[in-house]
């Protein structure tokens, strides 16, 4: 698992080394986005492994089909078998699916009690859907609470977000959650209207928001970045305008953002992004005088 978990982190360094760095969906993308949590690496090796039986069955029940339709055609058999049981079939239909279910079924609930079993947490925070945006609230010491909307193309020059491929069109947002790379969030989810649903695939993280009801789930990210998610519930005319972004950064960076998000979010985010540009700067710099 530990060599998986390190394939599907460089996977996503690659990713890191575009002018985007962020998660986000692809133009036709199959697969799922490159993982950022150990959680979301168990569940692209867990949907790897499923595949070696789907895919075997999924071959033998279309070659059955074929075998059926040409061997037992009115044509090539006039004369059909009048036998109605057949002992030695129908315990291996009975016993093979329940060894394939058996096989499926204990890695997944090792994967479920992975997801529902959260380590201490270093934070939390309360996410809460609204129509048709989210807002978010720190359990922190100095009190901070702040909304997160779709970014608008008119507004890009003023968030200092005009590249596209960062902060892609119906993805970004005017104000990212800020979060610690390698800290345990956690996350408590609920809406104040109709139901709605925090998904961030790259952390393989998804729960309903539901009124009146406090959901729990969290996540650790183990690489710094910018990753987006959407809500995953149908909530209503403008479903698919209320998009989610998180930012992960180092825990230094992290800190100045929150002592400073506590008097003006909107002036921290640009320091923030100021601070992150400097750093990238910093190491390409490092690295051509290396080359």
């Amino acid at each position: 698992m530990t060599n998986k978990l390190f394939a599907g982190l460089a996977a996503f360094a690659s990713l890191g080394a575009s002018s985007a760095y962020a998660a986000q969906p692809a133009d036709w993308q199959m697969t799922f986005q490159p993982a950022a949590t150990e959680i979301m690496q168990q569940i692209r090796s867990f949907e790897v492994y499923t595949l070696w039986f789907i895919i075997p069955i999924t071959l033998f029940v279309l070659g059955l089909l074929v075998y059926v339709m040409f061997r037992f055609r009115a044509s090539a058999n006039p004369n059909p078998s009048r036998t109605s049981h057949n002992t030695a079939i129908e315990v291996v239909w009975t016993l093979g699916p329940v060894v394939i279910l058996l096989a499926i079924a204990i890695p997944s609930f090792n994967l479920l009690t992975a997801q529902y079993s959260p380590p201490p947490a270093d934070l939390t925070i309360k996410a809460t859907g609204y129509q048709w945006y989210w807002g978010y609230e720190y359990q922190t010491e100095n009190e901070l609470s702040f909304d997160a909307l779709m970014l608008q193309e008119g507004d890009r020059a003023d968030y200092g977000k005009e590249d596209v491929a960062a902060y892609p069109r119906l993805l970004a947002v005017d104000n990212e959650v800020v979060v610690p790379v390698g800290q345990t969030v956690r996350l408590l989810v609920t809406a104040a209207d109709v139901l709605h649903a925090f998904a961030m695939p790259a952390f393989g993280v998804k729960m309903d928001a539901v009124p009146g009801r406090l959901n729990e789930t969290w996540f650790k990210a183990d690489v710094e970045g910018l990753f987006y998610g959407q809500c995953s519930e149908l909530c209503g005319k403008d479903h698919a305008y209320m998009p989610i972004a998180i930012r992960v950064v180092s825990e230094d960076q992290f800190n100045d953002w929150l002592s400073a998000a506590a008097d003006d979010v909107e002036a921290a985010n640009r320091n923030l992004m100021a601070a992150i540009e400097t750093a990238e700067k910093s190491v390409d710099v490092a690295a051509n005088e290396e080359n």
